[in-house]
């Protein structure tokens, strides 16, 4: 039998937690303003949905639109938001941070990383708007706590990324230097998307305005997640 597969939902709030627990999720991304492709929430959203669920919660760091960190005042705020939401408990979160020409903003994200003690971590999309993919995975292989890459293969999502994402799924599995960390799929993510990247060995799954049919300003359909987590099971 194969390995469960996990599957991640995005979580605006207590209600959205619990609807996605009851749904099947494995797991959530707590943002705020999805208007912006989600920005850290507040140290209390992140308290009422500890308080709510029990699954595990990866905790957005940033601040503003886009993959670019900023001044070094805007890194220290997001560095002083780590640090309200780890002692708030957080104790898993989602980052990633790009410099003008595309290659990871090393000082910011080591700076975080550094923030967070030690938590497990997720690189989030900008991985698909890096200059180049592979040396990103490669610089940055080697910092502690990195588990986990949120990307649909492309910024147009991953109708158009599948061939990277497969490609990427056979590094990951020939234990290639770089692709040790499990590739987490979403962006543009469709349920007939699923067969053949389950086939190529994909194990998790990340949803968001799949999870909710009536748009963002609808909260999560528990019965929307669990269609995705019927058909990862099936």
């Amino acid at each position: 039998m194969s390995e469960r597969a996990v599957l991640e939902v995005i979580a605006l709030n207590a209600d959205d937690a619990v609807a996605a627990r009851d749904g099947g999720a494995d797991r959530l991304e707590v943002v705020s303003d999805m208007a912006a492709d989600g920005l850290s929430p507040s140290r209390e959203t992140v308290g009422r949905i500890r308080a709510a669920v029990g699954i595990p919660l990866r905790v957005m760091l940033r601040l503003t639109d886009g993959f670019l960190a900023g001044t070094p005042a805007d890194v220290d705020r997001l560095a002083a938001v780590a640090a309200e939401l780890r002692a708030e408990g957080a104790e898993e979160f989602v980052l990633g941070f790009l410099d003008e020409r595309g290659r990871p903003d090393l000082v910011t994200v080591e700076r975080l990383v550094a923030e967070i003690d030690g938590c497990r971590w997720t690189f989030h999309r900008a991985v698909d708007r890096a200059a180049d993919r592979d040396a990103l995975r490669k610089s940055l292989a080697d910092l502690p706590g990195l588990d986990t890459y949120l990307t649909a293969g492309s910024p147009a999502g991953v109708d158009e990324g599948l061939a990277t994402l497969l490609a990427e799924a056979r590094a990951t599995a020939d234990g290639e230097p770089g692709y040790e960390a499990q590739l987490l799929v979403g962006g543009g993510l469709r349920l007939d998307h699923l067969p053949r990247l389950r086939a190529a060995g994909v194990r998790a799954f990340h949803i968001g305005g799949a999870a909710r049919p009536d748009g963002w300003e609808a909260p999560v359909s528990p019965d929307a997640v669990a269609r995705w987590r019927s058909t990862l099971d099936a």
